[in-house]
């Protein structure tokens, strides 16, 4: 059976966008492959995290994992710092990569643009994503377009170590879905919806109330024009709320159009506002029981147990391919 991996950070709170892009895809994945989902805590603190916001976020992510419906019988479900191999392939496989590979990566230039001082952890957490994904051997890795960069260093690694040590790594493939893999942002649909856009109207945050999430839906920006229309290219604005009404509502873009044909924006983004409500309700009451119960504890110590075991088979592996002393 293949496997995949893949994790979301502690830091901000989720949105619909990590839902739709991600989290769903996850609930699809578990079924039909060998999966490790992890909340990414070790890639958190490459900017500076409050201690108790972190801890809080932690449990936070892991929680909404469950209650949006992976099942931990399935797949593993855990902490990345809690499976210590993550950080130590992560510093072998930093001593593959160049100084030039890190330099050109997006994201760094985005999160490092402007600022004086630079952590060395923003500027070299690739290597560790890296050692995320190949810890396990991961076959597909569920990322947005977004991450595409990353992955193509994962791979490259792979190779690198694969040439000079031996045929060991698989080089993983992007598991990319055709529909709502990239959720824009509700006041501009330029940009990707994110848990750090400061405007809290820009996102929906999976645990929003009902009235918020109506109220953020109403006064989302729209393109000119009173057309229901799915057109990116003129009318982005819009097209990224029916890509939203059609994740959550299960109806093709083609069906959205069908049903709000000859009618203006308010009553689209009513109805939108209830399919949303309608999709986060359950799962916000799912993720309250969760919470209360204190069971995620327990789940999150039993996936970093098994991910554990196949972690240290890997490390032990590569640590005796590259010559280090057995203990």
């Amino acid at each position: 059976m293949k496997t995949v991996f893949s994790g979301i950070q502690p830091s901000g709170n989720l949105t619909l966008g990590n839902y739709i892009g991600a989290i769903k895809n996850f609930v699809t994945l578990q079924n039909e492959y060998k999966c490790n989902f992890s909340v990414v805590d070790l890639h958190a603190i490459t900017v500076p995290q409050d201690p108790a916001a972190l801890q809080e976020q932690s449990e936070a992510v892991a929680s909404i994992y469950i209650a949006a419906g992976i099942d931990p019988g399935k797949a593993n479900v855990y902490m990345q710092s809690h499976v210590r191999q993550h950080a130590q392939l992560g510093w072998l496989l930093t001593t593959l990569t160049s100084m030039g590979e890190l330099e050109r990566m997006t994201q760094f230039k985005d999160k490092s643009a402007g600022k004086e001082s630079v952590g060395a952890g923003l500027f070299v957490y690739p290597s560790l994503m890296a050692a995320d994904i190949l810890l396990y051997n991961t076959d597909l890795v569920p990322v947005g377009e977004d991450q595409k960069q990353h992955l193509e260093l994962t791979r490259d690694l792979a190779g690198r170590f694969n040439s000079r040590y031996g045929e060991y790594f698989t080089l993983p493939e992007p598991y990319i879905p055709e529909v709502g893999a990239r959720i824009m942002s509700l006041d501009d649909a330029s940009k990707k919806m994110s848990k750090s856009n400061p405007n809290p109207g820009s996102a929906i945050a999976l645990l929003d109330t009902p009235d918020e999430i109506r109220k953020k839906i109403s006064r989302a920006t729209t393109d000119s024009g009173r057309e229901v229309k799915y057109d990116p290219a003129n009318k982005p604005e819009v097209s990224n709320l029916i890509t939203i009404y059609s994740q959550c509502a299960g109806l093709s873009i083609a069906e959205v159009e069908q049903r709000y044909e000859g009618q203006m924006y308010g009553p689209f983004k009513k109805d939108l506002a209830e399919a949303v409500v309608g999709l986060l309700e359950p799962i916000q009451q799912r993720y309250r029981d969760i919470r209360e119960s204190g069971e995620i504890r327990s789940i999150m110590r039993q996936g970093a147990e098994r991910a554990s075991e196949v972690a240290e088979r890997t490390l032990q592996d590569v640590q005796k391919l590259m010559g280090f002393l057995p203990e």
